[in-house]
Parts: structure tokens; C-alpha cells; sequence
């Protein structure tokens, strides 16, 4: 994982440092890629299909507590909120790679992770909205 070198490293990964091994971990990829406005906006007019009636970029709070409309104590707890959202997203995944064992801990361990990281900074997650007219239509 990531050579040794930083924080994407086994040994300096927590996260799941004692749960799996480092080469099974080593052998897990998720290839993801996060395009930037204009290149949506470039692979649709390339592509031909749609017209863009509208493209939004907004941003989200990763602590519901740190948005001001909210001030409920429900949501004080991002880290959990956080983690069960990617919870959601990625369980399938690594069950299917890691097996379901290690799962409840390293999630357990990620909100931990979670809760430090949006106690020191103010984290949120950037959307790309589009509104898309299929030509012809």
C-alpha cells in the first residue's frame, strides 16, 4: 500500500493495521477519479448526446452541526454520520475482498479517524450537479 511511504502505508495505517494483511491490502484497489466542471462539461459536448441546460458545484458540510440551519444536537456526532455514509457506499466491496469479520472494527475505527480529522478542520465533500436536455427532444 502506497510503497511504505506516508499515510496510505500499512504501517502507518491504522485503520486496518492488525486486521488484514498487508498484502491482501496491497492487492485491494479502487481506481476513482473526481472530473472538475469543465471536464463534465467538455465529455458531454464531445460525447453530443445532451445539451447542458444547467452545471451547479455546491458544497456540503461533512458535520451537519457545522452548518448554521442545523443546529441539532442529533448531529453533533459527524464522524458516525460520515462513516456510515461511506459505510454504505464501500461495505459490499470490502466484504467481498477482506470478508465480513473485520468489518464492524475497521468502520468502528475509520469514525474515530473521522472525528479527529472535523474536530481540527472544517471538512466538506464537493457535488457537481448537471441538468442535462437530451438533444432532439
Amino acid at each position: 500500500m502506497n510503497g511504505g511511504i506516508g499515510d496510505a502505508s500499512y504501517a502507518n495505517n491504522s485503520l486496518v493495521q492488525g486486521l488484514v494483511e498487508e498484502k491482501k491490502l496491497d492487492s485491494f484497489n479502487i481506481p476513482q477519479y473526481t472530473p472538475s466542471p469543465t471536464e463534465i462539461k467538455s465529455e458531454v459536448e464531445i460525447e453530443g448526446s445532451f445539451e447542458i441546460d444547467r452545471l451547479e458545484v455546491s458544497k456540503v458540510h461533512w458535520n451537519a452541526n457545522d452548518n448554521e440551519f442545523c443546529p441539532s444536537n442529533a448531529f453533533k456526532d459527524g464522524g458516525y454520520n460520515v462513516a456510515q455514509c461511506m459505510r454504505a457506499v464501500a461495505e459490499p466491496l470490502l466484504i467481498s475482498h477482506f470478508g465480513v469479520a473485520i468489518i464492524d472494527e475497521v468502520f468502528c475505527r475509520y469514525r474515530k479517524i473521522l472525528a479527529d480529522k472535523m474536530s481540527k478542520e472544517r471538512t466538506e465533500f464537493i457535488n457537481v450537479t448537471v441538468a442535462m436536455t437530451k438533444k432532439g427532444w
